[in-house]
């Protein structure tokens, strides 16, 4: 037995060099977009939350040299799920639905067509984006495929993190709420979309996909009980081309989070 383990094993190594060798480069090396834009706002005493959530806070553990001579940081840090660029997973208007571990990456990643409608919202702060401005997109641009992600431009992302001009008041509390303004989604278009498309994803560059005024968050509610997460607070929006930019969007992976910090960036194309 011994012996023929050892004539086996220069076999065994022999067959393992000739698939290696078999191994052959790539005829050609892969090649990177001409733009990678990053769509994350930095957390800092800035960032913007809720009027009724607390701030992020980062507080230093230690910061300098040690009594051994080298050098040492590290911090803690303290935030809500739901604030600056962050993720609602659908268990946060929808319950049973996804948690923020439950998505898969492949719905957080995808191809994403941006619907532009900074111009209409120059006038409105409450406005809500339409079925009419998603038609006429497609009207445009084509229809938009299956298995895409929609993000919606209103330009307040240009106002972050100023709470005056992005959110409409810099109170706070519970009785700031009923003063918020900013654009959102249309709940009937939220309705529409479920019924006619099967799309991956919304994003938007203003708090929340719900405009300000709205008091029973009806498009979260419509969205996210599909198992459609929400990218909100993107920053960079006007970095990206009408259709064909490809999203990636990696939360924070809290277990049975409803929401999470977000890092999202986009692939632009050639």
């Amino acid at each position: 037995m011994r012996t023929a383990l050892v004539l086996a094993l220069p076999a065994a190594l022999l067959s393992l060099a000739a698939s290696a060798a078999d191994v052959k480069p790539p005829r050609r090396a892969p090649t990177l977009p001409d733009t990678i834009v990053d769509l994350t706002h930095p957390f800092d005493a800035d960032t913007i939350y809720w009027p009724t959530a607390g701030r992020f806070e980062l507080q230093s553990v230690a910061h300098g040299k040690t009594d051994k001579g080298y050098f040492y940081s590290a911090y803690r840090y303290s935030a809500a799920e739901h604030g600056g660029t962050h993720l609602d997973a659908p268990v946060h208007f929808a319950e049973g639905k996804k948690s923020v571990d439950e998505l898969s990456l492949i719905q957080l990643t995808g191809h994403a067509v941006v619907i532009d409608v900074s111009a209409k919202v120059a006038n409105n702060r409450d406005y809500l984006v339409s079925i009419d401005d998603v038609k006429q997109w497609e009207r445009t641009n084509g229809p938009i495929a299956d298995s895409f992600m929609i993000m919606f431009r209103t330009g307040y992302g240009k106002y972050y993190p100023d709470p005056v001009r992005y959110f409409g008041t810099d109170k706070k509390g519970d009785s700031a709420v009923a003063l918020l303004h900013f654009p959102g989604i249309d709940p009937k278009l939220a309705e529409w979309l479920v019924k006619n498309k099967k799309i991956k994803a919304v994003g938007i560059d203003t708090p929340s996909i719900d405009y300000g005024q709205s008091s029973d968050f009806k498009t979260h509610r419509i969205l996210l009980a599909e198992n459609i997460p929400a990218f909100e607070n993107i920053a960079n929006m006007d970095q990206l081309p009408v259709k064909n930019s490809y999203i990636v969007a990696l939360p924070m992976k809290i277990k049975k989070g409803s929401g999470a910090p977000l890092h999202i960036i986009a692939f632009v194309p050639h």
